[in-house]
């Protein structure tokens, strides 16, 4: 299915009345106060959004709004919802969308809430998890977004429509997605280098450590090496020493690993997790590899999970 973004969906004139002034009339410009309920229309059914009261007139109120009560008007004791994600799952699609326009605590109120609702029926609820997984777990989904994730486990493991059992696998994924979180300390471990020698992250001393875990045998490691190599920004931030790249590899196939080492810049810190200590005592999210990780100097994490632009874009701001 190919999922629009909200204003792809939303008509221009609904989409100023969610979230531009509550003084413009779209269709003529004149002031009004009358409240309209805007409806997206399916063939099959419709997704109703809330009314935004006409006094919060700017859009961060309005959006902040449309974002707690975004599931107002959803019926979830009805499971024919679940049987046209044409509706309900563009309706996620969407919403999600809005929570990256809000701040981070309007956003977890949001999803709290949302769960917290659909607890009327089992059916509604596990298929609202399974969204979640989908678009804000899965490796591969461009919306993936670990702390929205968090909101959504933290209402799980708190919901009394799942038994034990149930929350087994969103305790696990909690407790992992904690570790080496955005603003805590990256947990620490032992590299090897290619002759032998070993250090810990700890030791390596600049005012910022890009940690790149990869398995060079993968395509899409190779083509972060290749961005990493050909980036003038991180480039300039290695040859200025203000960052140092580390390179671990956390897999047991050495060989794999040494017939790619002069893929590797020279001047990065290569090594490899001789006893897998990262792998086997879950130090770090190895679901997606590569992952990069950009700490400061107290090796704090800035940047978790993200993407070589992201690195760049944070290198740039910072100068």
């Amino acid at each position: 299915m190919r999922y629009k973004k909200i204003i792809e969906l939303l008509p221009a004139c609904a989409l100023l009345s969610l979230l531009s002034s509550a003084n413009g009339a779209c269709s003529s410009g004149q002031a009004s106060n009358k409240q309209e309920k805007v409806v997206v229309t399916d063939t099959i059914t419709a997704f109703a959004l809330p009314t935004i009261p006409t006094m919060l007139n700017t859009p961060e109120l309005r959006a902040d709004y449309l974002a707690r009560h975004y599931w107002d008007n959803v019926n979830f004791t009805d499971t024919n919802y679940i049987h046209h994600p044409e509706v309900t799952e563009q309706a996620w699609v969407n919403f999600i969308d809005i929570l990256r326009l809000v701040p981070a605590s309007t956003g977890d109120t949001a999803l709290k809430t949302l769960f917290a609702q659909a607890e009327k029926e089992k059916k509604c609820y596990m298929y609202l998890t399974s969204l979640a997984d989908k678009y804000l777990y899965d490796p591969n989904s461009p919306m993936r977004n670990e702390e929205l994730y968090i909101s959504v486990l933290d209402a799980m493991l708190k919901s009394s429509v799942m038994d034990d059992t149930e929350k087994i696998r969103p305790k696990a994924r909690r407790e992992l997605a904690q570790k080496n979180r955005v603003g805590t300390k990256a947990l620490d471990f032992t590299y090897t280098l290619a002759n032998g020698q070993q250090g810990n992250l700890y030791n390596i001393k600049a005012p910022y450590t890009l940690l790149f875990i990869n398995n060079p045998g993968c395509h899409a490691c190779g083509e972060t090496i290749e961005a990493l190599k050909h980036s003038p920004s991180i480039h300039q931030a290695t040859a200025q020493s203000r960052m140092k790249i580390l390179s671990i590899y956390p897999d047991a196939d050495l060989a794999e690993w040494r017939r790619h080492l002069s893929d590797f810049p020279v001047e990065w810190i290569n090594g490899y997790d001789k006893k897998q200590t990262i792998e086997q005592n879950n130090l770090y999210d190895l679901k997606a590899i590569p992952t990069l990780y950009l700490l400061d100097k107290d090796k704090t994490v800035l940047l978790k999970d993200v993407t070589t632009k992201e690195i760049e874009e944070y290198l740039q701001n910072i100068q």
